[in-house]
């Protein structure tokens, strides 16, 4: 994977999915400590998924001069979670988001990396998918989306916050 030495859409696109990894690897924190048996070992691989991601994401970016976007302290969470219900609902949350981001990549020119961007769409889809028992026709596309343009906007939630 080489993006170009331009500072341009390969490089926002990269940015964008590594902050969509930083939030899900603290989303998973939260969800795992929820979970039990089968399920909490499901997080856990999942978490290691999205290190090795996030750590592949800021190689490349630190190949190509640039500067991978730090994660935040801590996450505000789209909803609260206080259960295994919400555990396993925040887990598929984290997956569409990140599967969001990465239509990024795979909206680019530069075939390697829109390549790794489909597989990573592909693999938040069938973890999402694990989680809900149910699949998206276009995973990382809401109901609402009118096209790809606006996927990349707000992949990263969930939004960073203050609080620890």
């Amino acid at each position: 994977m080489r993006a170009s030495r331009g500072p341009g859409p390969e490089r926002r696109a990269l940015q964008s999915a590594l902050a969509a990894e930083h939030a899900a690897i603290y989303g998973y924190g939260v969800a795992g400590a929820h979970l039990t048996g089968a399920r909490r070992r499901a997080a856990q691989r999942n978490w290691t998924a999205h290190q090795l991601a996030r750590d592949s994401l800021e190689a490349e970016l630190t190949s190509v001069g640039a500067r991978p976007v730090a994660a935040q302290a801590a996450y505000q969470l789209p909803f609260p979670v206080r259960g295994h219900s919400a555990a396993i609902t925040l887990a598929a949350f984290l997956e569409d988001r990140v599967a969001t981001a990465y239509l990024g990549l795979v909206a680019l020119d530069d075939p390697r990396l829109r390549a790794w961007g489909a597989r990573q769409v592909r693999a938040s889809a069938l973890r999402s998918t694990a989680w809900t028992g149910r699949s998206a026709a276009f995973p990382g596309l809401s109901a609402a989306s009118p096209g790809l343009a606006a996927t990349a906007a707000g992949a990263a939630s969930p939004r960073p916050s203050a609080a620890p």
